[in-house]
This record gives C-alpha cells, structure tokens and sequence, in this order.
C-alpha cells in the first residue's frame, strides 16, 4: 500500500486548487484524476468568465495550464479514479479502480458533477455548437438570438430570466403545465415579454447540420410535433454529483447525492473535505469550484500539518 498525505480526488478546477495550495503549504498532495483528468471544462469549447483571461480560453487549455502548474509544484497526477474510501477517522484507505490502494492522512473530495442531458440522438454532436447545460458560461454567445431552454425548476426559469436580458426569444419547454420553480421567480418569467412557455411538451429532435438551428418538440397531451427555430437549446434540468464511489463510505450525502460540507468544507469526517460542483448546491461555475477548492486544499493542509508526527 502506498501513502500520501492529501489524495484529491478530481482533477478539475477544485481538485488542481486544492492540490496546489496544499502542497504549497509543504503537504505531499497526490491526485485521482482519472485517463482523463480535467472534468467537464475539456467539453467547453470556450470560457469567457473565468478572470484573468483577456481572450476567451478553451476549456482543454484552461485544465492543461492548471495541470503544468499542479507537477511543477510537485503534485503527482494519478491516471486512475477512486473506487472506494475505507475508515472512519484518520489515516484512510482509498483503493483505485485499477487495484492500488494509498493510504492518506487527510482527502479533498473533488470528484465534480455531470449535467443531466436530454438522451437525445445525436447529443453529443450538438455540444459545444448550440447545445450547452450552462447559461450562464455560454448565453453570451447568444447575444442577438432566438433560443430555447428546457426544465421547469429554479435553475431553468432563473437562466430564462437571464437569457432575456440579451436574446430576442427565450422558448422555455416545460413536460408539464406545473412548476418546481419558486412562484415569484414563475411569475417573473411569465410576466416578462421575452420568454415564451411552451408547456406540456418534450424536445423530441435537434435540427442542424453542424450547429444547432431549431428543435422539434412534441406535446405530450395531443402528440402535435412543431419545429421551433432557434440558434442555442440550454438543458437545464439538473446535475449528477460524481460521488457513486462514497455510496459505501461514512462520507454523508444529501439525497441527491452531493457531498454535504459545511462553509469550510468539512465534511462529517474529521480529515475529509468536499469542494466543487459535487458538493456545490447552487452555482457549478468553474472559478467558485476553484475557490472552493482553495479553500479545501487550505483546510487538508491545516490537519495534516496539526497531526503530523
């Protein structure tokens, strides 16, 4: 078995925070970033709110940057995922899903989310080109433009809202005629001249040859399809936290599956803290998952230097 001091597990933007500022706290820091590390920004063609970039940064190139910068640090990268976590205090067991077990002092759980999509044929030729699960990194590009945004909770109405600030139209397709979203944010949007609801009805097709030009949807009370055209389709009905691995684990979960730790990132195990988009209730933007994890990496450290002997 192999030890650390700090394994991270995520090699996203809370994973890469965290690991750098704990191994500049002189902690030895190991990352579980999997035979693809970066999360969900290697997906994103372009990042435009992320400070300190004058120039729209790809999502690829903003990981690799942050990946150069944890080895020359000395943070060693695993390309291997975590399976599952063993122990209740201090040292605990991580074995990877390849076999190897390590031994850590104290853990950051980064491991991150995937947006839930739609499951529809072609998805994922659409990514990237028209088809975003994120409003607020990609509605920019929208400017000037007809789009449409599928979901009916908070998330989907507050992105509607924001969308109509700068698009012509905003169709929010809903399967139903009733809402989880807060009333005062449902009446905002369906006071506002700009968005467009389009209840009781399911996206059954994008249309587009290389970028998205419309979508078809079908109502599922009378089976009518209609062809809405549209420039940009924002699915925002919910994320998946990356933490089937902890199932097993005394690591508390909420019921839908993020790691629940408090505002310093502790989790319910002493040693153990969470940051980024799986512990993430709200935002999912790539800079507050690196500050949270800033903030994790400065936690871990402060307990392996407290207990080291």
């Amino acid at each position: 078995m192999k030890k650390t001091e700090l394994m991270v597990i995520g090699a996203g933007p809370a994973g890469c925070s965290a690991a750098i500022y704990a191994v500049r706290a002189g902690v030895q820091t190991v990352i579980a970033g999997g035979a693809m590390p970066g999360g969900q920004l290697l997906q994103t063609s372009e990042i435009e709110n992320y400070a300190g970039f004058i120039d729209p940064v790809g999502g690829f190139d903003l990981m690799e940057r942050m990946h150069k910068q944890c080895k020359r640090l000395g943070v060693e990268i695993l390309p291997d995922e975590v399976a599952s976590i063993e122990g209740s205090k201090s040292p605990y067991t991580l074995t990877m899903q390849g076999g190897e077990q390590y031994q850590a002092d104290a853990v950051v759980i980064a491991a991150g989310a995937k947006a839930r999509w739609l499951g529809l044929k072609g998805e994922d030729k659409f990514k990237g080109h028209g088809l975003s699960a994120c409003a607020t990194c990609d509605g920019f590009f929208m400017r000037g433009k007809e789009v449409c945004i599928v979901g009916g909770g908070n998330t989907a109405f507050e992105d509607a809202l924001f969308l109509a600030q700068f698009c012509t139209k905003v169709n929010l397709i809903h399967r139903r005629d009733g809402f989880r979203a807060d009333q005062v944010t449902v009446q905002q949007a369906q006071s506002n001249p700009k968005i467009n609801m389009v209840l009781n009805s399911v996206v059954e097709e994008i249309v587009g040859a290389e970028r998205v030009e419309g979508v078809k949807v079908k109502n599922v009370k009378t089976g009518e399809i209609t062809q809405i055209p549209c420039s940009g389709l924002f699915v925002a009905v919910g994320a998946v936290p990356q933490t089937d691995f902890l199932k097993n684990s005394l690591v508390a979960l909420a019921d839908n599956g993020l790691v629940l730790a408090d505002e310093r990132t502790h989790t319910t195990l002493p040693g153990i803290f969470a940051a980024g988009d799986c512990a993430d209730k709200y935002y999912r933007q790539a800079i507050i998952a690196a500050g949270s994890g800033a903030k994790a990496g400065i936690e871990a450290a402060a307990f392996v230097n407290l207990h080291r002997k």
